[in-house]
């Protein structure tokens, strides 16, 4: 790779960093930890993430396939691409500045938090307005007609709780 003794990675250079699931895991724990992480930890947690499993529930078959590709494969090249350092003496795995370089090239929604806030706001306000309606328009709109766009309106707010449940648990 061309870019071991610079800052500056080419596009061609960090889709191929960014082309492989591991990688990315390991740059975003590394990221969320914001300190060096000893790299069988890492090995736990990869794994962990790519067998849907608790690291306590990990057999040592799953750790050591992770391990062994983590050290021989991945974390070599993160660190010729001058995206982490890897200490060798301690077995432990840091962030180098120059992770930043990969910020252009990921997708602008996944550094976006939605706005959980908003769309809360959103279903009050389209509540209110038709409890407005129904208050304004009593008698003249049937009560069946009522009860269900009242009903529509609290299912939508067991979707919208139900949607941020499973997105929060899926970033756990």
């Amino acid at each position: 790779m061309s870019s071991t003794n610079t800052d500056t990675l080419s596009r061609d250079e960090v889709y191929d960093i960014l082309s492989n699931g591991r990688r990315r895991f390991v740059i975003y724990l590394l990221r969320e930890e914001g300190e060096p992480i000893p790299l069988s930890e890492l090995s736990d947690r990869v794994a962990a993430w790519e067998n849907d499993l608790p690291v306590e529930e990990l057999t040592d078959q799953q750790v050591k396939r992770v391990y062994v590709s983590l050290y021989q494969t991945h974390i070599p090249k993160l660190e010729e691409s001058n995206i982490v350092e890897y200490d060798k003496d301690s077995g432990v795995v840091s962030l180098s500045s120059n992770v930043a370089s990969l910020d252009a090239y990921l997708p602008e929604e996944d550094r976006r938090p939605i706005p959980w806030q908003a769309i809360y706001l959103g279903l009050a306000v389209v509540g209110l307005l038709v409890y407005g309606v129904a208050t304004a328009a009593q008698g003249t709109i049937p009560q069946s007609t009522l009860n269900a766009v009242g009903l529509l309106v609290f299912v939508a707010f067991g979707a919208v709780v139900a949607a941020q449940f499973l997105y929060e648990r899926r970033l756990g």
